[in-house]
């Protein structure tokens, strides 16, 4: 618009009253800050058109919740997982069974299901860290628990992490779930924040305690996120632009709960009958037009420091550990390939023996 202007930055314990009065007693030709449009004060000042679409919102601290879950220990490992584990547990039992059956004392002398059993008992002691309660004695085999061990230590060590993530993430649970909370009496009044002099006062006063102010007092926006986190208060109603920002960059303990309520907008404060009125909505008519205001509103405050969390799942699927089971795999067949291979001379008798009886011709006594 081509003015040349003299900013002056106003004390901040002015509240949001005193700058439309500080306008309209001309004092300030305008005032540019998050100042809501009221019918109160547009009785004594005029608004600029809309610069930023408003509204309210209720801001928390977060809070740990503590939700007994009985299968939680299991959450470290989808269930596809789980299966597979399960899957190749039995898989490295059965190859257990055959390389050590005729070789082993703790198998010989037991029958096939007893037998079994103890391999199964043998891998899943292994998987799980145990100590099991007979050893190995052929090569094969030994080369087959090697492989065990290295799949019982990078699944124990991914689930005692993954375990100990879930267990320390604070899961948030609201005080206050919206307004209407708020109005009901959930939590005492005198632990609501309410910036003084502002468009939430006369909110809560219309809305909520029928003109009583039964509210605590605050005196600037970073007093009550300071109340907040020192657990002063327990919620305050603010406008939503403001706390977006806040919540999404600097005070990642503090959170945003139910919808947005009270609609507005903020608005350029200027004295009645200003001179430039008309050409300043134009020229802000022009940057809502072109796109400038949706520009800055995803720059400024889409995005953030602060990590948001949600309820996805993070247990670890069988595609994360797709390298561990391959590895497994190829070591429990090089264990059957050694097998055969010191085993080649008993194989070889027997290959031979069998051809011998396919062979041999038996010619059927006859008798006169």
């Amino acid at each position: 618009m081509g003015f040349i202007p003299q900013i002056t930055l106003v004390p901040s314990n002015n509240t949001y009253n005193d700058l439309v009065y500080a306008v309209a007693n001309g004092m300030y030709d305008t005032v540019v800050a998050d100042v809501t449009v009221t019918s109160a004060r547009r009785e004594i000042v005029d608004f600029s058109a809309s610069i930023f679409d408003d509204s309210l919102r209720i801001i928390i601290r977060e809070a740990s919740s503590i939700n007994i879950d009985w299968l939680a220990f299991l959450k470290p490992f989808s269930r596809t997982l789980w299966l597979t584990i399960l899957g190749t547990t039995i898989y490295a039992s059965i190859l257990i069974f055959l390389l050590e059956r005729h070789h082993n004392e703790a198998l010989q002398d037991r029958s096939v299901v007893s037998g079994s059993a103890m391999s199964v008992w043998y891998s899943m002691a292994i998987v799980l860290a145990c100590a099991p309660d007979f050893n190995i004695t052929t090569a094969a085999g030994r080369l087959l628990a090697v492989g065990l061990y290295i799949l019982s230590l990078i699944l124990v060590a991914a689930y005692t992490a993954n375990l100990a993530s879930d267990l320390t993430i604070q899961k948030s649970q609201s005080v206050v779930s919206g307004i209407d909370d708020i109005k009901n009496g959930k939590i005492p009044f005198s632990r609501i924040g309410i910036l003084v002099g502002s468009a939430m006062e006369d909110y809560y006063l219309q809305e909520i305690s029928d003109g009583s102010r039964n509210f605590y007092p605050l005196t600037s926006i970073g007093e009550a996120y300071d109340k907040l986190l020192n657990g002063i208060i327990d919620a305050s109603i603010m406008d939503v632009g403001p706390l977006e920002y806040a919540t999404t960059h600097i005070y990642c303990n503090l959170t945003l709960v139910g919808a947005d309520f009270d609609a507005s907008a903020f608005g350029i404060v200027y004295q009645k009958d200003w001179i430039y009125a008309k050409e300043l909505d134009v020229n802000l008519l022009s940057l809502r037009e072109n796109g400038t205001f949706d520009t800055s509103r995803t720059k400024w405050f889409e995005g953030g420091d602060c990590s948001q969390t949600d309820d996805t799942s993070t247990a670890m699927t069988v595609e994360s550990m797709a390298g561990l089971f391959l590895t497994f795999g190829v070591i429990s067949i090089l264990s059957l390939l050694l097998f055969v291979w010191l085993k080649r001379s008993v194989i070889k008798d027997y290959i031979q023996s069998y051809k011998r009886r396919r062979t041999l011709v038996i010619t059927p006594n006859t008798f006169k």
